[in-house]
């Protein structure tokens, strides 16, 4: 990790600038994308803010996905049209089941479920989706979680949900960014996620709305030993947190599976108070910016993530750290809580190519840095970047959604494997 002197909020900053500042120049920017990804490409940073279906090239090659490859081995099985039309309420479905290994989990076996539909006419209404995961590894850790997000006719209405049960023996590392390897704590908790809202759309791609989020840790067990832990978390066996939000959203994108010309925004103010269950009355405040550039048949993702907790003492687990986003991808390069802090700040990039001109192979190059803020001073000192290569397989031409494939690096000796049914943002 290198030195942070500067204010963090000047990435941030200029990270907005770029993304949804109208008075930003259109002129000096694009000379900057050029050089960085050929002068052959062409950018328009203000069309991306239209919502807009990208329609298949009329000379395009027929794309293929996993189902059409098992096809040619196994003649019965019933592959997914070319036919552009998809019927309201049919079933996309995509499927990856594995025995593999992470960082974070170490040798393990899991299956991996994309199901996605349209409520309604898919020329007006934006792709359903519902991810679910169901995981368990040597080390003993059980995973099952239940992601649905879900649109009504015309996107009157988005429902969001985050369901998930953990039984998660793993390693902390205490807080702040400036910690090591060296310090890896095993703790043993089980963990209850139980996240509802509903948004209603007002104007444009704007949505505001409400629900209520539950974060019960419990059956907390030390194992080891890190200052750090011991003087923030008490011997608190057991924590929650209990509380309403309020939803503030802005999103074009008509694909969240597979993002190529868009722009979203997202901010999430949450209360957690005795009143409903809470360990402490504390506050938590999110702001999630994602944009995306097609550049010919290449897309330019940028992803900014930044978590903030006040007005009380938010639970050790309950802190912000990276891998614990609502796909468990922000820092690749590092395994899951490597870093933990009170605040946090997070900026990626990542660069998305075809490796075949049908679609089903793809590649990805990505780089990443993260802050959380040093504990008990509050302050962002250091920096923790990191970076990447992936491959992607399309696992459903129609429902866009690929087999992500990662590996990354990050400093002090981190690096691995990182997998995800669907694009990482």
């Amino acid at each position: 990790m290198k030195s942070f002197t500067g204010k963090i909020n000047y990435f941030s900053a200029l990270f907005i600038l770029v993304t949804i500042s109208p008075s930003f120049s259109q002129d000096a920017f694009k000379p900057a994308i050029r050089f960085a990804y050929s002068s052959a490409y062409h950018i328009d940073i203000f069309d991306t803010l239209k919502h807009e279906k990208i329609a298949p090239h009329p000379d395009s090659v027929p794309q293929k996905d996993v189902m059409d490859v098992a096809k040619k081995v196994i003649p019965f099985i019933k592959t997914n049209s070319d036919s552009g039309k998809i019927k309201p309420g049919k079933i996309l479905p995509a499927f990856y089941p594995a025995i593999g290994y992470t960082l974070a989990a170490g040798w393990l076996a899991s299956a991996s479920f994309n199901l996605s539909l349209y409520t309604s006419a898919p020329d007006s209404t934006n792709l359903s989706v519902v991810q679910s995961e169901a995981e368990y590894s040597l080390k003993h850790q059980l995973i099952l979680s239940f992601i649905p997000t879900f649109w009504t006719a015309k996107n009157k209405i988005n429902i969001i949900g985050d369901w998930r049960f953990y039984i998660y023996p793993s390693n902390t590392y205490g807080l702040g960014t400036h910690t090591s390897l060296l310090n890896a704590d095993p703790v043993d908790y089980s963990y209850l996620k139980i996240y509802e809202e509903v948004l209603r759309h007002f104007s444009s791609f704007y949505y505001i709305g409400g629900g209520y989020n539950l974060d019960y840790h419990y059956k907390i067990k030390e194992l080891g030993q890190n200052g750090d832990f011991e003087s923030y978390n008490q011997n608190a066996t057991s924590t929650s947190s209990s509380g309403l939000i309020a939803h503030f959203m802005y999103d074009n994108r008509t694909n969240m599976n597979n993002p190529k010309k868009a722009f979203y925004l997202s901010l999430i103010y949450r209360y957690n108070s005795t009143l409903l269950g809470s360990s402490n009355d504390w506050q938590y405040a999110q702001l999630k910016i994602q944009k995306y550039f097609s550049i010919g048949k290449c897309v330019l993702a940028l992803w900014n993530w930044n978590e903030f907790t006040f007005g009380g003492k938010a639970p050790y687990f309950d802190l912000p750290s990276n891998g614990w986003d609502t796909y468990g991808n922000t820092g690749r390069g590092y395994i899951q809580s490597r870093f933990r802090g009170q605040n946090m700040v997070y900026l990626e990039s990542e660069y998305r190519f075809p490796l075949t001109k049908n679609g089903l192979f793809g590649g990805v190059a990505f780089v990443n840095c993260e802050s959380e803020s040093q504990y008990p001073s509050g302050k962002f000192a250091y920096l923790a970047p990191a970076e990447g290569l992936g491959i992607r397989i399309k696992m459903n031409k129609k429902s866009d959604v690929n087999l992500c494939i990662d590996y990354g690096v990050g400093t002090g000796g981190s690096n691995g494997f990182f997998f995800n049914l669907g694009e990482v943002f």
